[in-house]
């Protein structure tokens, strides 16, 4: 008759290749993250329309490497998460939103089960990402700017076509220097923050 083992007797030297293997251990660790270490009362919401020039690089360098992690370790196809979501406000608020959560339900200090509530606000959040990629038009070859209904009254936005995606980490890295060389205007402009 087999006994089961008892917990001391458990293969725990084999347990590093079974992380490997999960693709886990390609995520940051938290002490390696670009923006300080946080406690878990300090893990708050991205406010991306508040975020100074320097808040704004650490956030999208920590977005980014959190979202490359997440879509390899659970293979998502570029119908959840394509490769330029980071020109689509949809895509970003939805990952940003969806990688707070993250950060406090697998903190230390979080509830036990607070994992489990991740993984079923992740599926329901794989829905709406789905339906903002769906809407959005984005691909994993081209990719144009969202299209936005204009209402009576405004004026009509320039239509723009697709364009190929050659080299994504490239788009990534100019859309974040263009991103935080605006911020920073806008910091130097009469009546912008300073």
């Amino acid at each position: 008759m087999s006994s089961t083992p008892e917990p001391d007797e458990w293969p725990f030297d084999n347990m590093s290749l079974l992380f490997d293997a999960t693709g886990l251990s390609a995520l940051p660790e938290i002490h390696d993250d670009p923006l300080p270490t946080l406690a878990h009362d300090d893990v708050v919401p991205v406010n991306w329309n508040h975020l100074s020039p320097d808040e704004a690089h650490a956030a999208w360098t920590d977005l980014n490497a959190w979202v490359t992690w997440l879509r390899k370790a659970f293979g998502l196809p570029p119908t959840i998460v394509p490769p330029l979501w980071h020109r689509h406000d949809e895509l970003v608020w939805e990952l940003s939103a969806l990688h707070t959560h993250w950060l406090a339900c697998y903190d230390p200090d979080a509830s036990p089960s607070a994992p489990i509530a991740w993984m079923r606000d992740f599926a329901d959040a794989r829905h709406r990402l789905r339906d903002w990629v769906a809407a959005c038009g984005t691909r994993l070859d081209r990719d144009r700017p969202t299209r936005t209904t204009m209402w009576p009254g405004e004026p009509p936005e320039p239509v723009a076509g697709d364009q190929a995606i050659t080299d994504r980490d490239a788009d990534f890295a100019a859309f974040v220097d263009d991103d935080v060389a605006s911020r920073r205007r806008l910091t130097h402009e009469p009546g912008g923050a300073s």
